[in-house]
C-alpha cells in the first residue's frame, strides 16, 4: 500500500490541469482534480473560447457593409445581445461537459471544491475539512482579473469576468487598459453598435509588441470610431440618472453605461496556503518554477498562468503534458518558451511570432526589415479603406527570418504557420522560393523582395 491517499492532487481544472491530470491518469497514476468554480479554466469559462464568439458576432457588422459592393441588397441588420449570450452560454456549457467527461474516462477523480495546500504531501478541502495525502501536488488555478485601479468610484466598474454576462448591450462602454483583454473587448462592443471609449495610461497600446503593429491597430480603432485616450488615467466614476460620469486625469469627463476594467490579469495564489507550505512566490504572486514546472518544494509542481512565463493557453496545456510526461511517463521533458506565435483577436486582428523590430535591431547588426502595406483584393470592391500591414524580420549575416508580424483578417490563423516555419529556422530564401497562392493576402510573405530603407 501507498503511504499516499493519491499519486496526483491537482488544484484547478483548467487547460494546464486538465492536461496533466489526463495524462498522469493514463500512465497508471491515482489523480484527484478540485476545481472551485467550473471546469476549463479562464480559456474556455470566462477568456479564450466565449471572447472569441463574442469577436465572431461583432464582425459580421463589416460583413453585411461589405456586401452592397458586390451587389448585394441586404436589409437594415437587427442585433439581439440576449440571443447572443444564451448561445454563448450552451456553447460553454457543452465545452465544460466535454472537459469533465474527458478527466473521468481518463480515470481522475473530480472534486468539485476548493482546496488548500497544508504541506508538501497534504492538501484539504476547507469545506468538508478532508485532508488528501498526494506523491505530488500540481498548482493550476491560472489566474483572475487584475484588482481595480485605484480611483473614487471604483466599485462601479466591473471586470472581464462579468462582462461576459451583461443583461443587455450597452450603448456606450469605457474600457481601461492596452492589452489583448482591453482590445479585443473594444472591437467587440465597436462591432455590436456601442460607443467605445478606450483608457491607457501608456503612449501606445499593446506594451512590448512591435511599434508599427501598435500605431497600426490604434490608427485602424481610430478609423472605426473608437476613441483612443492615451497617457490617460481614471480620476473617478460618479453614479449619475443615466449612466456613469468618468472624469480623467486630464480633467476631461465623459458618460457612459458601462465601464470596464481590464487591465490584464494576475496569478491566483491568495488563500492557497502556498507560502504557508513553503512555496516560493515572486512579488506578483506567481508560483516560481524550475525548466521542469517542480517548485522549491520538491513535491509541489506548478503550471499555466498561475506561474506568470507565457500567459497562454497552448502553453499551459504544453506545461501541462511536459509535467506529467516527465513525473509518470519516465519521459524527461522540457518546455520551450521562446519563439511562441500569438495572435491578439482585434479588429483588425493582429497575428506575430518572434522578435519585435526593436529587439531585433538590438541583436543583429545588420538586420533587414521587409513590409507591404496594402488594401486587400476584397475591399477594391467592398470599399473599405482598412489596409493590411506585414512584415518580416530578417538577419542579414544568416538570412534567418527572426520575427513575423501580420495586422488584417486571419492574422492569427496565418502566424500560426508562420510559427511553423520560423520555429524550423526558416530563411528569407526559403519563403523566396516557395511559390505564391494568388490571389492571396498570404502570398505577400513570399514576395516581398526588397528590403525597407
Amino acid at each position: 500500500m501507498s503511504q499516499f491517499d493519491v499519486d496526483l492532487f491537482v488544484i484547478g481544472a483548467g487547460s494546464g490541469g486538465v492536461r496533466a491530470a489526463r495524462v498522469a491518469a493514463q500512465y497508471g497514476a491515482r489523480v484527484k482534480v478540485a476545481e472551485e468554480f467550473r471546469v476549463g479554466g479562464t480559456c474556455v469559462i470566462r477568456g479564450c473560447v466565449p471572447k472569441k464568439l463574442l469577436v465572431y458576432a461583432s464582425r459580421f457588422a463589416d460583413e453585411f457593409e461589405d456586401a452592397a459592393g458586390f451587389g448585394w441588397e441586404v436589409p437594415s441588420p437587427k442585433f439581439d445581445w440576449k440571443t447572443l449570450i444564451a448561445r454563448k452560454d450552451a456553447e460553454i456549457a457543452r465545452l465544460e461537459g466535454i472537459y469533465t467527461t474527458n478527466l473521468e474516462r481518463a480515470g481522475a477523480e473530480l472534486i468539485a471544491a476548493r482546496a488548500v495546500v497544508e504541506g508538501p504531501h497534504t492538501v484539504v478541502l476547507p469545506a468538508t475539512g478532508e485532508r488528501v495525502t498526494a506523491r505530488n501536488i500540481l498548482i493550476a488555478t491560472g489566474g483572475r482579473p487584475a484588482d481595480q485601479p485605484h480611483f473614487v468610484g471604483r466599485e462601479h466598474a466591473i471586470s472581464s469576468n462579468e462582462v461576459f454576462h451583461l443583461e443587455s448591450l450597452p450603448e456606450r462602454i469605457t474600457i481601461i487598459g492596452g492589452g489583448y483583454i482591453a482590445l479585443e473587448f473594444a472591437g467587440v462592443f465597436a462591432g455590436l453598435g456601442s460607443k467605445v471609449s478606450v483608457v491607457h495610461r501608456g503612449p501606445h497600446l499593446l506594451r512590448g509588441f512591435d511599434e508599427e503593429v501598435r500605431t497600426s491597430l490604434e490608427a485602424a480603432y481610430r478609423e472605426r470610431g473608437i476613441e483612443i485616450l492615451l497617457e490617460r488615467t481614471i480620476e473617478r466614476a460618479e453614479k449619475i440618472q443615466d449612466g456613469l460620469r468618468i472624469t480623467l486625469s486630464d480633467g476631461s469627463a465623459h458618460e457612459a453605461d458601462v465601464l470596464l476594467s481590464a487591465a490584464g490579469r494576475v496569478p491566483y495564489t491568495q488563500g492557497l496556503g502556498l507560502a504557508a507550505s513553503g512555496v516560493a512566490l515572486n512579488d506578483k504572486g506567481a508560483v516560481i518554477v524550475d525548466e521542469f514546472s517542480r517548485t522549491n518544494v520538491p513535491s509541489i509542481f506548478a503550471v499555466g498562468d498561475v506561474t506568470d512565463r507565457v500567459n497562454l493557453t497552448p502553453m499551459a496545456i504544453r506545461e501541462g503534458q511536459a509535467f506529467a510526461d516527465t513525473v509518470f511517463g519516465e519521459r524527461t521533458t522540457r518546455v520551450d518558451h521562446k519563439l511562441i506565435p500569438t495572435a491578439v483577436f482585434s479588429t483588425p486582428e493582429i497575428g506575430v511570432v518572434g522578435l519585435t523590430e526593436s529587439e531585433a535591431r538590438a541583436q543583429y547588426a545588420q538586420l533587414k526589415v521587409y513590409k507591404a502595406t496594402f488594401r486587400p483584393l476584397k475591399a477594391t470592391l467592398s470599399g473599405r479603406q482598412e489596409k493590411i500591414l506585414m512584415k518580416l524580420l530578417v538577419d542579414g549575416v544568416t538570412d534567418k527570418i527572426v520575427g513575423a508580424h501580420m495586422v488584417g483578417d486571419h492574422a492569427g490563423e496565418q502566424v500560426q504557420l508562420l510559427g511553423v516555419a520560423l520555429s524550423m529556422g526558416a530563411t528569407k530564401a526559403d519563403f523566396d522560393r516557395t511559390l505564391a497562392v494568388h490571389p492571396t493576402a498570404a502570398e505577400e510573405w513570399v514576395t516581398m523582395r526588397t528590403p525597407v530603407p
